[in-house]
């Protein structure tokens, strides 16, 4: 397989490399025919699977595990421009990957359409799974969204590289330069059970949620600051939340219980921290919950959990359910769809702003081009990035943050590469860390045995 060379000129067409060993799955199909053939055609997918540190940040589920687990994607052309992607790593997820990746192959990298059909048969109706419980259900529309976004991002990144342009200029162009994304608090042990504390340390108090956020402003640089919550008694995180708006007190705050509490409790909350927040995210379960809450709570209330998919749109807009709708371009169906999503919120005068889960550079890298063509993004975007930098599989230089913002990458694509040292460290890395299922409730239970995943909690 061939692989996209870093050129001094960022504008510049890339060129093939010497041919590297597929690290994964490779589904390699020779195409019928070379007549009339595309200028870029797809020839060849390749899957890797990696596993990288993550550390123990608590949350409404459990754990985290120490290895967080990613799939990287892949995609070759016959005119040797390689495309990269990122997605979750979770065996049934992978799986899912594995039967689709072959149906790629003959492809044009600009037949979007076709691809996300192609997704659909392939998978046949399946429906994916979200065992760590922390992202909304999923259907069958959903997954086949969520396994065609990571081959869509590698596409644009074809596209843009084909044509010497960054992909912002393929969603339409950049309305920003840099995309400000927000401080990501976890309550958190000093380190995992067994080993020595981390760089962050403990968090499980107010004291330490307000050192966390100084080490991560000071370090990045952040203009806003969200506390994942529904991991201790909700009275114990409101004072964490008064604790930060004493700490900053000018600095816009989100708490996102992952539905840990009823509509009563959340009401409740809510009035507590009138003034103080910014919206209030996924306090209680399901559409109906979330529009009782919405109904008298004095914020504005946030979704990554009951509106995941453009099914649940209309149901959520009929009963006013939510009022800010978390984007998330792996599960909405790549940066497209994502941009469609955007349209449909400014429609229904909605907000806007972006999910995280664990990631790396490719999807921060996606996320900015995304966000950075969005023009109603109205409020900073998650992310998990700081968390897991240190073992990121993009060549260094090109994403990093500067007052809480990261400038949209210049180069063509997605204007990163792959570091394959590093690519292949982490690739080792899930061959022996023994983890293929995220499980945030069943490594919480090896230290505390009655913990049991409850929905609400309190």
């Amino acid at each position: 397989m061939s692989e996209a060379s870093n050129s001094s000129n960022p504008l510049a067409p890339t060129e093939p490399l010497a041919p590297t060993e597929p690290t994964e799955l490779t589904a390699n199909v020779a195409p019928a025919s070379t007549s009339g053939r595309s200028r870029l055609k797809i020839t060849d997918v390749v899957l890797t699977p990696i596993a990288f540190r993550d550390p123990p940040l608590l949350n409404s589920a459990g754990v985290h595990e120490p290895w967080a687990l990613r799939t990287i994607v892949e995609i070759h052309t016959d005119e040797g421009i390689c495309g990269i992607g990122e997605t979750y790593g979770d065996i049934g997820h992978l799986e899912r990957l594995r039967t689709v990746a072959p149906a790629l192959v003959g492809l044009d990298a600009y037949e979007l359409g076709p691809m996300h059909q192609r997704v659909a048969a392939a998978l046949r109706g399946q429906t994916g799974d979200d065992k760590h419980g922390l992202t909304g259900k999923i259907s069958a529309p959903g997954t086949v969204d969520r396994v065609y976004s990571a081959f869509e991002v590698a596409c644009l990144d074809i596209q843009g590289r084909a044509v010497g342009r960054p992909v912002v200029d393929l969603l339409g162009g950049a309305v920003r330069d840099a995309v400000p994304y927000s401080a990501y608090l976890f309550y958190k042990w000093a380190g995992h059970p067994g080993t020595e504390p981390d760089q962050w340390g403990e968090a499980l108090d107010p004291v330490g949620v307000v050192s966390q956020a100084r080490q991560l402003i000071d370090q990045y640089g952040f203009g806003s600051i969200k506390l994942k919550g529904g991991v201790f008694p909700p009275e114990q995180e409101v004072d964490a939340v008064r604790a930060l708006r004493d700490a900053f007190p000018n600095t816009p705050l989100r708490l996102d219980p992952n539905a840990a509490w009823t509509p009563g409790t959340s009401l409740k909350v809510a009035e507590d921290l009138d003034g103080v927040l910014e919206y209030l995210e996924d306090p209680t379960p399901e559409i109906a919950g979330m529009a009782e809450v919405a109904a008298k709570a004095p914020m504005p209330l946030a979704t990554n959990m009951c509106v995941v998919s453009f099914e649940h749109v209309a149901p959520s807009v009929a009963v006013n359910a939510v009022q800010v709708i978390l984007s998330d371009h792996h599960y909405w169906g790549g940066l497209r769809r994502s941009a469609h999503l955007a349209s449909i919120c400014e429609a229904f005068d909605i907000g806007l702003s972006m999910h995280s889960n664990s990631h790396l550079g490719i999807s921060l890298a996606a996320m900015t081009h995304l966000a950075a063509a969005t023009p109603n993004l109205n409020y900073a975007c998650d992310t998990h990035y700081p968390w897991n930098a240190a073992d990121d599989v993009v060549v260094p230089g090109v994403l990093s943050f500067v007052d809480g913002s990261v400038a949209v990458p210049a180069g063509p694509g997605l204007g990163i590469e792959l570091d394959r040292d590093v690519l292949g460290r982490l690739a080792e890395n899930y061959r022996t860390c023994g983890l293929v299922q995220r499980d945030d409730t069943g490594y919480m239970r090896k230290f505390e045995p009655t913990y049991e995943r409850k929905r609400p909690r309190w």
